[in-house]
């Protein structure tokens, strides 16, 4: 994995996303020494919404549960307690 600043991948850009999709290359782009943000390949990237989505579906699951145990709470009573 590389790591380039924001001005040179400003410069670079293009070889920069070459790079990512026919070399399967990661750059991390940085300002100031401090990671801001990543160019990856798309399969990167299809690979993260994949975890992202199994993450969400377990929190779901997990949310479910607590609903069967606990019941929820009335719209009224989350309106009043805002104050509204």
């Amino acid at each position: 994995m590389s790591k380039m600043g924001t001005s040179e991948a400003r410069d670079n850009f293009t070889e920069l996303i070459n790079r990512a999709a026919f070399g399967g290359e990661r750059t991390v782009i940085r300002r100031r020494g401090k990671g801001m943000a990543a160019i990856v390949p798309m399969e990167d990237f299809d690979l993260l919404e994949k975890v992202e989505d199994l993450i969400d579906r377990d929190l779901l699951k997990k949310a479910r549960t607590e609903v069967r145990k606990k019941g929820t709470i009335p719209w009224d009573k989350v309106k009043a307690d805002a104050g509204r």
